[in-house]
């Protein structure tokens, strides 16, 4: 069904997950405070944005995160959320989002003086570490009476990630990275392991199939998406292998061998090491909660 949990993570930082699992279209509405910076985050689905009583409207995107933030205007939550969508927001005031910098915090751009008092709007990617924090969010398997702390915990670690990311990387840091070429090869190699999850190559092979050297794809892989291959291509087969399990149509075992463990007991304890309780336990607290 679809729900919507509104958790006050501090003073002026409120943070609302949204997770509409109908098959129709459902509307939130909420008065925001004028100074309020709203992050929106769109790990599954989609949703729509309303503004001016329907005058102008944005689009949020799957994979996608939008930013909003007018000095001068507010901007209540009017929000569109397609069926099978889950998002998070967050919204926290221009006060409480300064005390979370230090004064060299010169690449957050609207904190920088020239634009404290102007709109600002922006749309960016989500990457596979923030969507590992926001499919946490979505699968809390912990005790009710540690909700809050876990949440705001989480809250922080989302902001944190939102203003770390290496989607431009710097020349510095990783010089080839410069060259567009390269870029498109490391994410072609992405491509290449989800592909093949179940028998993924060797680092060996993955370069040969990109065309780059071994430390060229680990430097690069590390760069942009901020693991080692293997570690980016772990968290990803435990989140599919969790979606699988939602879907209710495969058992562990099932589940198990189409994400390439050959045992039962391999996979149990890749799932227990990602999510902290084993596949069986975690199936019994999908039935408990229809």
């Amino acid at each position: 069904m679809g729900s919507k949990e509104e958790i006050k993570i501090d003073d002026d930082f409120i943070l609302i997950r949204f997770q509409n699992d109908t098959d129709e279209v459902t509307t939130f509405e909420r008065p925001v405070t004028m100074g309020l910076i709203q992050f929106h985050f769109g790990l599954k689905g989609g949703a729509k944005f309303i503004f001016n009583k329907g005058n102008y409207t944005l689009d949020l995107k799957e994979e996608k995160c939008l930013l909003f933030y007018n000095p001068e205007k507010e901007l209540p939550l009017n929000v569109q959320i397609e069926p099978k969508s889950w998002l998070i927001t967050i919204l926290v005031s221009i006060k409480k989002f300064h005390g979370l910098f230090t004064d060299d915090a010169e690449h957050i751009p609207f904190l920088s003086k020239e634009n404290k008092d102007r709109k600002y709007y922006n749309e960016s990617d989500i990457s596979p570490s923030m969507a590992i924090v926001l499919n946490q969010m979505f699968h809390y398997n912990l005790n009710p009476s540690i909700k809050n702390l876990y949440y705001k915990g989480k809250g922080y670690e989302l902001l944190s990630l939102f203003f770390n990311r290496n989607d431009d990387p710097n020349a510095e840091q990783c010089p080839f990275l410069i060259d567009e070429e390269n870029v498109l090869k490391i994410k072609k190699a992405k491509e290449i392991i989800i592909a093949n999850m179940a028998e993924p190559p060797s680092l060996e092979e993955l370069a040969n199939q990109v065309g780059l050297t071994l430390k060229k794809l680990k430097m690069g892989f590390k760069q942009i998406y901020g693991d080692t291959v293997y570690g980016f291509l772990f968290d990803y087969k435990m989140d599919y292998a969790r979606q699988l399990l939602d879907s209710g149509s495969y058992n562990v075992n099932e589940v198990g061998l189409k994400i390439g463990y050959s045992t039962g007991s391999h996979f149990i304890a890749a799932f227990k090491k990602k999510f902290a309780t084993t596949p069986k336990k975690y199936l019994m607290s999908l039935q408990a909660n229809t």
